[in-house]
């Protein structure tokens, strides 16, 4: 018999709305921000939301994970434990941490989730996380197929979380220094400025300009819709889409592209199953192009094989390729299309002097399209939809509903009758009706399954109605109804009972940390952090940077790598560059950064140029 593995489709939500609608529309999981100490600090929820959230979740056995994952000062330790004992309680169902020294406070037995913002990236650190308790790990978003499979293989029984969707972080994640040291804003504190998503200029080390106000460092998304499958194979349990700052339309549009594309591999695929219950129905077609994006990318998961990872010309969305610019006539333009625009759609291009322009349609007549304002574009100009009117409308109504399936048995007993439910989950229920027996004067197997399928609002649909009476007896529609939402509210009841919430008690460990020798790069803000890192093995422990600021510290440390963009890597490429090393970015306001390349590491560095 096969070993099935459960697979979980895990959604982000920026507030209890989009955490309803990422589980309406496919969800098995969804992660949220706390009040506080959250990796995105403009995403955080009142304990009451999360509460909200937690109980219609666990009506359809979807699990909600909780980011506490920033480090902490020393003053904030007793304050997270107590926050933590508050999620534990209204029964969030694990933490996603950064900061070890969480480890070594008075936890209730809930699991924890290794954050990305551990830099996982190796066999040994995940062994280690293990090891150490941690129930599932969120590996670097770098990592290719094989890197994910060699981890898996050596560390079978942790489950592996995966990014498959969203914005790209240039620098390994909670390894990026650069907002502190120019800002004084922690990516490691949920206060990332963006810096990778700035314009600069790219010089040599005699000054030539190599590259004029470009958005070197701003990553395209990524999109690993169609490597799911490979992904499955390669380990994952967790797919991950990113977006705790995204609104509702992009959360409902790509849970249920990947829910959709997720369903199709589960059905072909026996060794894998669901890791929730129920079943979404959609009033639309997902199209991931059509929600934020900054055009898309595989990233590195079929390893260095493409150039195509920045999105050199803006950090913004384009959206969808609709066709070419043809010619102005009048008012209106002509468009050479590959897609048809709609009335109030938005549209952006790239002018000449490779900025990012824009306007909104007023009305549209077959290829013509009639701009509120006219903008100055040239001819051949390719268009992008970065707004779709029709689509947006689509999105903001009721656009799916999940139905848990329930077979329906109305049958008799001495007393009168019983209704019986059974969902999809085993959970069974009976309830009574007592009556006498009397017979109907017309055929009533039709109308009384006619009854008992008005399940209307409620999170169940039927499955299979029986009717299973010796005759042909009389109960009054109304009664029959009551009886119905009697039984459903039972069975509500007993599903929010049923729902195993899962046990993981955080015990003390000594194992080796990989590292004896920890830097700056270990990001310990507070001596419970210390305190674990060396009952680990650790014999030097370097503050935080946060903490202490090193001088010529790299603050970035980057899979991307602009020599390998430009063609000029001695390691992947045979064209030599015409400019001479090192290489330094220049900001707007004139700020220099140097680049240094680790072609060991398959690695670019970026610090700042004293």
């Amino acid at each position: 018999m096969i070993k099935k593995r459960k697979i979980e489709l895990l959604a982000p939500a920026k507030n209890v709305e989009c955490g309803i609608e990422a589980i309406n529309h496919g969800a098995d999981a969804v992660y949220i921000g706390a009040p506080r100490f959250s990796a995105r600090a403009a995403a955080g929820n009142t304990l009451e939301d999360i509460k909200t959230l937690v109980d219609y979740a666990h009506l359809y056995n979807v699990r909600i994970y909780v980011a506490l994952n920033t480090i902490l000062k020393e003053e904030e330790l007793e304050e997270t434990e107590k926050l933590i004992h508050e999620l534990y309680r209204m029964g969030v169902d694990a933490l996603i941490i950064q900061d070890m020294g969480i480890t070594q406070l008075n936890l209730p037995p809930i699991p924890l989730h290794a954050s990305t913002q551990m830099d996982n990236r190796s066999v040994e650190k995940v062994r280690f996380l293990s090891e150490a308790g941690f129930t599932q790990v969120v590996l670097a978003r770098e990592l290719s197929l094989q890197q994910i499979a060699k981890i898996h293989k050596e560390c079978p029984n942790t489950a592996l979380e995966i990014f498959v969707h969203g914005a790209l972080c240039v620098s390994y994640s909670g390894q990026c220094y650069v907002s502190q040291a120019c800002y004084g804003r922690s990516a490691n504190r949920g206060q990332c400025a963006q810096f990778c998503r700035l314009p600069f200029d790219l010089v040599d080390a005699d000054g030539k300009t190599i590259a004029k106000e470009k958005h070197l460092l701003s990553l395209k998304d990524m999109n690993q819709i169609d490597q799911l499958e490979a992904l499955l194979d390669a380990g994952a349990s967790s797919l991950k889409i990113e977006g705790r700052l995204k609104d509702v339309t992009y959360v409902k549009n790509v849970t249920a592209a990947y829910r959709k594309k997720l369903d199709e591999i589960i059905e072909r695929r026996d060794e894998y199953t669901r890791a929730s219950s129920g079943r979404s129905s959609f009033d639309f077609t997902p199209q991931l192009d059509k929600s934020f994006s900054r055009g898309f990318t595989n990233y590195f998961l079929n390893g260095r094989d493409h150039k195509e990872i920045a999105s050199f010309d803006t950090p913004k969305s384009l959206g969808e390729e609709m066709g070419r610019m043809k010619e102005i006539r009048g008012n209106y333009i002509v468009v050479a299309g590959l897609k048809s625009f709609n009335n109030g759609d938005g549209v952006c291009y790239i002018d000449e002097l490779g900025r990012l322009k824009g306007f909104r349609i007023n009305r549209v007549d077959g290829n013509k399209i009639y701009p509120q304002e006219m903008p100055r574009i040239a001819p051949r100009t390719t268009l992008y939809r970065n707004y779709d009117q029709e689509f947006e409308k689509t999105l903001s109504r009721k656009s799916a509903e999940r139905k848990i399936a329930v077979d329906i048995l109305l049958s008799e007993n001495n007393f009168g009758f019983s209704l019986t439910l059974k969902d999809e989950d085993n959970n069974s229920i009976t309830m009574a009706l007592e009556s006498t027996k009397e017979l109907a004067r017309s055929p009533q197997t039709e109308q009384q399954k006619n009854q008992l399928s008005k399940l209307g609002n409620t999170p169940f649909e039927a499955k299979t109605i029986t009717i299973d009476l010796s005759d042909n007896w009389f109960i009054p529609s109304s009664v029959l109804a009551d009886l119905r939402r009697q039984a459903i509210d039972k069975l509500i009841s007993d599903r929010r009972m049923t729902y195993k919430q899962e046990i993981s008690v955080f015990k003390p460990t000594h194992h080796t940390f990989p590292q004896t020798d920890i830097s700056y790069l270990g990001n310990v803000m507070n001596s419970k952090a210390s305190s674990f890192y060396q009952s680990h093995g650790a014999q030097s422990i370097a503050p935080a940077f946060e903490k202490q600021a090193v001088d010529n510290a790299v603050l970035m440390f980057c899979k991307h790598c602009l020599r390998y963009s430009m063609g000029w890597c001695p390691t992947h490429q045979k064209e030599k560059s015409p400019y001479r090393e090192p290489y330094f970015l220049v900001g707007t306001d004139g700020s220099r950064y140097r680049l240094n390349f680790d072609c060991k590491k398959c690695e670019m560095k970026v610090s700042i140029d004293r």
